[in-house]
C-alpha cells in the first residue's frame, strides 16, 4: 500500500519529481503536436499522439469520446471529489499553433500526470480526469462537450491555462510576473452568412443577374458604419470565405464568417441583433436570399476567486510570481467560458518569451510556442495546476470555497 502523504508539502515534492521524470517525453510530445498543426475537429494526429503517449504510461484511455472523433478521456481514482484538466490541441488555418495550443495540451497533460502520482501516493480519495477538448478556435468543442455530458455538475474544478505574450496582459511586461491567475475573456457569437443570387454574364447582360457579392459587400459596409456607434469593448469582425470565381460572371453565391464580441453574453446578443439588421439590409438591397449558419456561442470567461488564490500561492512555492487579477483587458474569447458557467473553473495564463511586437494568432507566436523556453514555462504552470487540483481534492475548505465562489461570486 502506498505511503500516505504527511502534508501538502509532500504533494509538491512528488509533483516536482514526476514532472522532472517526464520532462523529456513531454517535450517530445509537445514538439510533435507543434509540428503537426490541425484545425478544428481535424486534430487526428494530436489525438492519436496524446492517447498513445498516455497508453504507454499504463493509462486506460477512452478515444473519440462524447461523440467527437478527436476528443479523449482518461481518469484515475474511484471515489471522492472530481477535478478535470482540459487539454486543447487545435491550431489555426495557415498559421499553425499561433495560439499555442500545443502548450495547453502539454501543460494539462503534465498537470494530470503530476497530480495523479501525488494522489496515488497519498492513498486519499479523489478523482482526476484529463479531457481532450478539440475545436476551441472554431466550432465550440467544449460547448458541444457540455451538451454531451462531459462536464457534470458535481465537478469540483475544471482546470487549464493559456500561453500569452506579456505585453497583452500586463501594463508593465517586465515586472517579473510569469503568469496571471484570473484571466477574463469576453463573450462571442459566431456564425456564417450565405447570400444566394443569380449568375449572368457580367458584361453581356448583367441586368439578368442577382449579385451575391454585392450583398456581402453591402453587409460588410453596413457593419463598418455601425462600428462607430458601438461600445469601446465591443468587437465585430468578418472575412469573406467564398466571393465568386471569375470577374466576368455575376456571383450567385458568397459566404462570410462573422464574430460578434462583447464583455457579457447579454451585451453580445444585443449587438448581434444590430449586426443582423445590417446584414439583412445588404441582402434586401441586392435582392439576394440570406441564410445563417449558426455556431456555438462562447460565454464570457469568469474567474473563481478561491482557485485563483490557490494557484498564486502554489506557484509562489515553485518560485513563480503570478499576478492574481488582470490589470489589462484582453478582448479575446474561449469556449472555456461556457465551462466556467457550468462548473467551478480555472483558466489562467502563462507568459511565453517573445519579441516585444509579437501577438497571439501570428506566425511569430507559432514559432515561439515551439521553443524550449515555451515548454519550460508550460511545465512550471503545470506544477501549479497540479497542486491546485490536489488542494481541491484534499482540502475541504478549498473545495467548498471554489463551489461558493462559483455559485455566489461570478462577478469577481
Amino acid at each position: 500500500m502506498a505511503k500516505g502523504l504527511d502534508d501538502i508539502t509532500d504533494a509538491r515534492s512528488v509533483i516536482g519529481e514526476t514532472l522532472d521524470k517526464f520532462n523529456w517525453d513531454l517535450k517530445l510530445l509537445n514538439i510533435d503536436i507543434h509540428g503537426h498543426p490541425e484545425t478544428a475537429f481535424q486534430e487526428v494526429y494530436a489525438h492519436d499522439a496524446i492517447t498513445k503517449f498516455l497508453e504507454t504510461l499504463g493509462y486506460m484511455v477512452q478515444r473519440s469520446t462524447y461523440g467527437l472523433a478527436t476528443s479523449f478521456e482518461v481518469e484515475v481514482g474511484s471515489s471522492g471529489r472530481l477535478v478535470v484538466f482540459c487539454a486543447e490541441y487545435d491550431a489555426l488555418p495557415q498559421i499553425g499553433h499561433g495560439c499555442g495550443h500545443n502548450l495547453i495540451a502539454t501543460s494539462s497533460i503534465a498537470a494530470f500526470l503530476g497530480a495523479a502520482e501525488a494522489l496515488k501516493r497519498s492513498g486519499r480519495p479523489g478523482r482526476l480526469r484529463l479531457l481532450g477538448t478539440p475545436a476551441e478556435e472554431a466550432g465550440g468543442g467544449k460547448a458541444r462537450l457540455i451538451d454531451a455530458g462531459a462536464f457534470p455538475k458535481d465537478i469540483s474544478a475544471a482546470i487549464m491555462a493559456h500561453p500569452v505574450c506579456a505585453r497583452q496582459i500586463f501594463n508593465e511586461p517586465f515586472s517579473g510576473h510569469t503568469g496571471l491567475a484570473a484571466l477574463k475573456f469576453i463573450a462571442t457569437h459566431m456564425f456564417k452568412t450565405e447570400f444566394r443570387g443569380k449568375s449572368a454574364h457580367a458584361a453581356g447582360e448583367p441586368w439578368n443577374g442577382v449579385n451575391a457579392f454585392d450583398a456581402a459587400v453591402a453587409a460588410y459596409n453596413n457593419v463598418a458604419l455601425l462600428r462607430q456607434h458601438i461600445q469601446p469593448e465591443d468587437r465585430i469582425h468578418a472575412v469573406m470565405e467564398v466571393g465568386g470565381t471569375v470577374a466576368n460572371v455575376i456571383p450567385d453565391y458568397t459566404r462570410m464568417s462573422w464574430m460578434i464580441r462583447s464583455p457579457t453574453i447579454e451585451r453580445s446578443t444585443k449587438l448581434l441583433e444590430r449586426v443582423k439588421k445590417c446584414i439583412e439590409s445588404g441582402a434586401t438591397a441586392s435582392g439576394c436570399e440570406l441564410n445563417y449558419i449558426e455556431s456555438p456561442t462562447y460565454l464570457n470567461l469568469t474567474s473563481n476567486k478561491t482557485l485563483c488564490e490557490v494557484y498564486v500561492d502554489e506557484m509562489a512555492s515553485f518560485d513563480q510570481k503570478v499576478m492574481l487579477q488582470q490589470e489589462k483587458p484582453m478582448n479575446a474569447s474561449t469556449d472555456m467560458g461556457n465551462v466556467a458557467h457550468a462548473v467551478p473553473s480555472f483558466h489562467g495564463a502563462f507568459v511565453v518569451p517573445t519579441a516585444p511586437d509579437v501577438s497571439l494568432h501570428s506566425s511569430d507566436f507559432a514559432k515561439a510556442a515551439g521553443t524550449d523556453e515555451a515548454h519550460e514555462v508550460a511545465l512550471k504552470c503545470a506544477s501549479g495546476m497540479a497542486m491546485m487540483a490536489m488542494r481541491v481534492l484534499l482540502d475541504d475548505k478549498v473545495a467548498e470555497g471554489a463551489r461558493w465562489d462559483f455559485e455566489n461570486n461570478h462577478g469577481w
